[in-house]
C-alpha cells in the first residue's frame, strides 16, 4: 500500500504505476493507486482535502472540523491531540493526512505502523498551501479541481502582494489566544499576511513561531492596530479585554479588529478571504491618523 523514501522524484512523478507526493516532512509518499478513503486529522486537512475536490472521499475528521458544512457529517475520530486509533482503523483509510506540529507523533508513528500511509502536512508560507493543494489532489486523483483551486489561490494572494506593495507601514499585534496570552512571529504563515498588507509585526521579532507574552509587554509595544480570532466566529470578547487600557494606541483610535479565526488560523484557500480582509482592516487604522 505504501512506500516512503528520504529522497526521490518530485511531487507528481509516477514510479511503476504508483502516485508519488512529497510531504512537508520531505517524505516521498507512493500509492499504489488513487487514495478513496481519506482520513483528515485536523480542521486545516480537513478543507484543504475538500478545496482539492476529494472532500467524497473522507471517510474521518477531528473535531472542529466544521467546514465546509458536510465535513460536519463525516465520523470524528477525536481531538487533532488524541485521536481515537481504533475507530480510526475501522474507518479503513487507505490515507491519512496528518498535521506535523499538531497531532501526537507517537499515534501518526502507530498509524504507518499499521501499514496506513501518513502524508504530513503544514504549510508554511502562501506557496505551501497552493502547493499543498496539488500534491493531494494528485494523491486523490482530482487535479483538474485541486490545480484549479491552487491557481486561484496563488493568483489571488500575488494581486493582494501588489496591491499593498507600497503601503504604509503600521504596527500591529495579532492575538492568536488570549490565557495564556498568545501572539505570532514574522516566520508564522499569519505573520506573513501581516507583513504582505504592509502590518510591522510588534513581536515579530521573537523567536518561537507562537511566543507566549503578557499584557506589560503589549502595552510597551504599543501598536497602533490589534486584530484578533477569539472563541468562535462571532466572538469578540478578546478585543473587549484592551479596552481596560485607554492609553494604548490602537484603542485611542479605536483599531481593535476581530478576524473570524477559521480565515486566518487555518493553512487553507479561505486564507484569501481572511488577508483580505486583514489588509482592509489595516487601511482603515491607516486612514485614522
Amino acid at each position: 500500500m505504501l512506500a516512503l523514501a528520504l529522497s526521490g522524484p518530485e511531487a507528481g512523478e509516477a514510479r511503476a504505476g504508483s502516485l508519488c507526493a512529497i510531504d512537508d516532512r520531505e517524505r516521498e509518499v507512493c500509492l499504489e493507486a488513487p487514495a478513496r478513503r481519506i482520513a483528515a486529522l485536523s480542521p486545516g486537512a480537513t478543507e484543504l482535502v475538500y478545496a482539492a475536490g476529494a472532500g467524497e472521499k473522507v471517510v474521518a475528521v477531528v473535531a472542529f472540523s466544521d467546514y465546509p458544512p458536510e465535513a460536519r457529517d463525516v465520523p470524528s475520530v477525536g481531538s487533532h491531540t488524541r485521536m481515537d486509533l481504533e475507530t480510526l482503523v475501522t474507518l479503513n483509510p487507505d490515507l491519512v493526512i496528518g498535521w506535523m506540529t499538531g497531532n501526537p507523533p507517537e499515534q501518526l508513528e502507530t498509524i504507518e505502523a499499521l501499514g496506513i500511509p501518513v502524508f504530513y502536512i503544514e504549510p508554511r508560507d502562501f506557496e505551501g498551501v497552493s502547493s499543498a493543494l496539488e500534491r493531494l489532489a494528485l494523491l486523490a486523483d482530482t487535479r483538474e479541481q485541486g490545480d484549479r483551486v491552487a491557481a486561484e489561490f496563488r493568483n489571488g494572494m500575488a494581486a493582494l502582494a501588489e496591491r499593498y506593495a507600497d503601503a504604509e507601514p503600521i504596527s500591529v499585534f495579532y492575538q492568536v489566544w488570549d490565557e495564556p496570552l498568545m501572539t505570532i512571529n514574522d516566520e508564522h504563515l499569519i505573520g506573513k499576511v501581516l507583513t504582505l498588507c504592509g502590518g510591522v509585526n510588534v513581536f515579530g521579532e521573537l523567536s518561537r513561531l507562537v511566543p507566549r507574552i503578557d499584557d506589560e509587554s503589549v502595552l510597551a509595544a504599543d501598536p497602533e492596530a490589534i486584530l484578533a480570532g477569539g472563541m468562535g466566529e462571532e466572538n469578540r470578547g478578546w478585543l473587549t479585554h484592551w479596552q481596560q487600557y485607554p492609553s494604548l494606541t490602537a484603542v485611542e483610535r479605536d483599531n481593535l479588529y476581530f478576524v473570524p479565526p477559521s480565515l486566518i488560523q487555518r493553512p487553507t484557500p479561505r486564507l484569501l478571504e481572511g488577508s483580505r480582509l486583514f489588509c482592509e482592516q489595516l487601511e482603515r487604522a491607516r486612514a485614522k491618523r
